[in-house]
């Protein structure tokens, strides 16, 4: 007998992928320190307002729609309102946002520089993985979704 997993078979955790992104642009900074003047560490603090806006306004509406958000966790719903009617990814959408703006605060470009391999990495790692259980397990319902509304923006 064939034991049925009703989770997205995800091959990292995205808080994890995104803190590894935060470190090496850390280790990047002090190898090769790619800095920009001060005053515009402030663009950091508004990429990180608004990555933890979308983060925590997304993880609300899985609370409202009383849904797991954890990838290896069992869905029980599609959440289309608030961020999701927008982008079907805003909590990554929101890490990338994080993942350039925490270095642009310590003056660095190095998050920047490695949010289109963030992209690439959550695509490959994660959100295929997500979609391909969501559309098994919601069939046309997500298809649908999924038609009207862009992966990332």
């Amino acid at each position: 007998m064939t034991e049925h997993k009703d989770y997205a078979a995800v091959k990292i955790p995205p808080p994890i992928l995104l803190l590894v992104h935060i470190f090496a642009a850390f280790i990047l900074r002090w190898l090769l320190p790619f800095t920009f003047p001060k005053f515009l560490e402030w663009i950091g603090y508004l990429f990180v307002l608004v990555g933890l806006g979308l983060t925590f306004s997304a993880v609300s509406r899985f609370m409202q729609a009383h849904t797991t958000v954890d990838p290896h966790g069992s869905v029980n719903t599609i959440v289309t309102s608030g961020p999701y009617r927008f982008t079907r990814n805003p909590i990554y959408l929101g890490f990338v946002c994080m993942l350039i703006g925490f270095p642009f605060i310590f003056k660095t470009y190095w998050g920047l520089t490695l949010s289109p391999l963030f992209i690439v990495l959550m695509n490959t790692l994660v959100i295929q993985h997500e979609e391909a259980y969501l559309e098994k397990k919601f069939k046309d319902v997500y298809t649908s979704y999924k038609s009207r509304v862009r992966r990332w923006l």
